[in-house]
């Protein structure tokens, strides 16, 4: 599935329409999630004819497309769903028990209530709300795919404005020359990561640098009174400023995961529980700024779309072992330097990415040379040494 985003332009009178979808679309979910509550045995399909219960009973509900109520009624199933799938694995923790929500941002169309222009630079929405037809800005085109593999359009609100979002039906597949290498990552704070030949790509700390700008705007926010139109403009320029980092942090980790998919034919990288991890109250907000997570999930994606192999390995003691003889050198996270009775003295990131490389090919012993024969293999015997590890490891 592939998701298209485009800017819309319109009136004021349809950006409060679109307001109005929202907040009803919200409403529909609510509910559902309410009829779940008080009544037993209930599942999707339930959900899904309670809608139309409530078009009859409310008006308002009533003038959103039908299937935009089903996509609402299919949002709190999702909900209950993940909660008990949670519950049946043992997830450690809470369960995620279904929340009624108060901020949602979004309404979501199927098939029907929509309409794209012919040139594709205009949609109509058909329902009752009265969006109507809406100018569309941006570079990709949609022109390319039939309607009919289109099966998703959802408005969003950001604090930039309205956008349109459509999800597409096509498998997305790149073909690249193989390189012949492979590569270890190791992610941290003082470098956003090292690899396993000793390069270190800064981390660049976007929350750090932007926190004096928000501090000032969250301040101003706090100045203002309560229900004044002063403070709702505070509150935007504040979200601006949120909405401006994490859109830093987003564009840095595609640039990069793209890069270093395109370069290897094999990443490996940790298993790292981020969850987990943020619970160090002193390490928290410089983690949650790195961005660890969000720079996996576009190394497994890439890695699909070009058809490279990526590999999640256990982080435990690849820090602390020795990646020439594997003897254990305990060292506090102050100890930057990895020394080792062997004669091994490597940067301790490195030392971490050789280890977390040797764990992905399976062989922990000898590493040079398994990588030197690695990097002048084959296509055909990377493949078999694939086949090897895909048994073992978690691949994307």
């Amino acid at each position: 599935m592939l998701v298209l985003e485009f800017k819309v332009k319109g009136k004021v009178q349809q950006y409060s329409a679109i307001d109005d979808a929202i907040r009803t679309f919200q409403f529909v979910r609510n509910k559902a999630l309410r009829f779940w509550m008080d009544n037993e045995k209930v599942n999707g399909f339930d959900l899904n004819k309670y809608c139309a219960v409530l078009a009859k009973e409310f008006d308002f509900a009533k003038e959103l497309n039908s299937q935009a109520r089903q996509a609402a009624a299919e949002r709190a199933w999702f909900a209950i769903s993940r909660f008990f799938d949670n519950c049946k694995s043992g997830t450690p923790g809470k369960k995620g028990y279904p929340q009624f929500q108060k901020d949602n941002r979004s309404v979501e169309y199927k098939t029907t209530g929509w309409l794209l222009s012919e040139d594709c630079r205009h949609i109509t929405f058909s329902d009752k709300k009265c969006i109507g037809r809406l100018k569309m800005l941006g570079t990709r085109d949609l022109s390319f795919y039939s309607a009919d593999q289109i099966k998703r359009v959802r408005l969003v609100k950001r604090a930039d404005g309205f956008f349109v979002q459509f999800s597409v039906k096509v498998d997305r597949t790149e073909a690249l020359e193989p390189t012949g290498s492979v590569v270890g990552l190791d992610v941290g704070l003082e470098s956003f990561y090292t690899d396993s030949n000793g390069e270190k790509v800064p981390n660049p700390r976007f929350y750090r640098k932007g926190q004096q700008a928000m501090r000032q705007r969250q301040r101003r926010v706090s100045r203002k009174v309560k229900g004044s139109k002063n403070r709702a403009k505070a509150r935007i320029r504040l979200a601006h400023k949120h909405l401006s980092i994490s859109r830093q942090r987003q564009d840095h980790a595609i640039k990069l995961a793209r890069c270093v998919i395109s370069s290897n034919d094999v990443v490996v990288y940790e298993n790292l529980k981020v969850r987990n991890m943020v619970k160090h109250h002193c390490l928290a907000k410089s983690i949650n700024d790195a961005g660890w997570y969000q720079f996996r999930t576009w190394l497994e994606y890439f890695g699909k779309v070009f058809g490279r192999i990526t590999l999640a390995v256990e982080p435990a003691y690849t820090s602390q072992e020795c990646s020439n003889c594997g003897v254990i050198v305990k060292k506090s996270l102050s100890t930057r330097t990895h020394v080792c009775q062997c004669g091994c003295r490597l940067d301790r990131d490195e030392n971490a990415a050789l280890n977390i490389l040797a764990k992905g090919i399976g062989m922990k012993g000898h590493f040079k040379t398994v990588a030197l024969d690695a990097r002048n293999a084959s296509g055909e015997m990377t493949t078999t040494l694939t086949g090897v590890i895909l048994s073992q490891q978690v691949a994307s």
